[in-house]
């Protein structure tokens, strides 16, 4: 499925669709946009291999969860398109940038962009937090560290089966914090799972605000690295970086991609909310009308008639 706007456009059309909706709504994942928009959009505007999505553009309500009488259960991966050996599967590890990965889909001509406003009503599949039923998720990830794992596992049994398609994980720095992560590169290293690629999204933030004031991680390149991991550090708005670091030889361990981004990218006002950058939801109409301007200006754009 090719697309006709370069990725620097798309990664632009990211961070303008989630300041849109983020000031219709009083509030959004703003940061996630400004650190995540090249990264996402590299990978559905150049490096994955993905077919027509399978879905409707428009999204479905929720239809509930899987069971034996629900026939019609599917999971979000339609977006992304169909289980085929000679296609890529993409896992999004951490849920709470569903915002962005919507933008994302829209930008790329994956999801209408009415599904947006579909963010976060009752009864919809378009979740605040991404489900397993949202559009472009094929895992239920909400639990932080679970993705890297779930993509193992789908990898080796690719590879297994001789399966030509890549597997690539979406995470955030977050999740170095949790166990899970640590055992699934050892255990890609031990079973020599290198059909999996994964980017991290290192912007230093999470929920209760700077990651190092909740708990100092190190150097987590370094630690990846002794755990059995290839690992390459590179800027996470530098595309030409990316794309070279997506062909790092690594044979027998898993690639991890440690993108080095900023949370203000494109939005330099949010640093007045700094370090609780996680969900911006503005504090008084006065906030909310200040952002709308400066980033707006900062964006290169009109500011938002939210009013009407």
């Amino acid at each position: 499925m090719q697309n006709s706007k370069s990725t620097e456009e798309i990664a632009f059309g990211i961070r303008r669709r989630v300041f849109e909706h983020s000031i219709h709504n009083n509030g959004g994942y703003l940061s996630q946009a400004c650190s995540a928009a090249e990264q996402l959009a590299w990978l559905y505007n150049e490096e994955l291999n993905l077919g027509e999505p399978t879905l409707p553009m428009i999204p479905k309500p929720f239809g509930g969860v899987p069971s034996a009488e629900n026939t019609g259960y599917h999971t979000g991966a339609g977006y992304n398109g169909p289980f085929e050996p000679d296609l890529d599967r993409l896992f999004i590890a951490p849920a709470h940038y569903a915002l962005v990965a919507y933008a994302t889909l829209i930008e790329t001509g994956r999801m209408a962009p009415e599904g947006l406003d579909m963010f976060n009503k009752d009864g919809s599949s378009v979740e605040m937090i991404g489900a397993e039923h949202s559009p472009g998720m094929e895992v239920h990830n909400g639990t932080l560290g679970i993705g890297l794992s779930t993509a193992a596992g789908l990898a080796w049994g690719r590879k297994k089966r001789g399966e030509k398609g890549k597997v690539w994980v979406y995470m955030s720095d977050g999740e170095v914090q949790e166990g899970q992560t640590w055992e699934a590169i050892q255990a890609c290293a031990h079973h020599k799972i290198d059909n999996v690629k994964a980017i991290m999204d290192v912007n230093r933030q999470q929920c209760d605000g700077a990651m190092g004031s909740v708990m100092e991680v190190g150097d987590i390149g370094r630690k990846m690295e002794e755990f059995g991991a290839k690992v390459v550090w590179v800027d996470a708005h530098n595309l030409d970086e990316i794309r070279d670091a997506a062909k790092t030889p690594h044979r027998g361990k898993p690639l991890i991609i440690l993108a080095n981004s900023s949370p203000f990218r494109g939005m330099p006002s949010l640093q007045l909310r700094f370090p609780r950058l996680h969900y911006v939801r503005f504090k008084s109409e006065q906030e909310r009308a200040d952002m709308n301007r400066d980033i707006a200006k900062s964006l290169g754009i009109d500011p938002i008639d939210y009013k009407h």
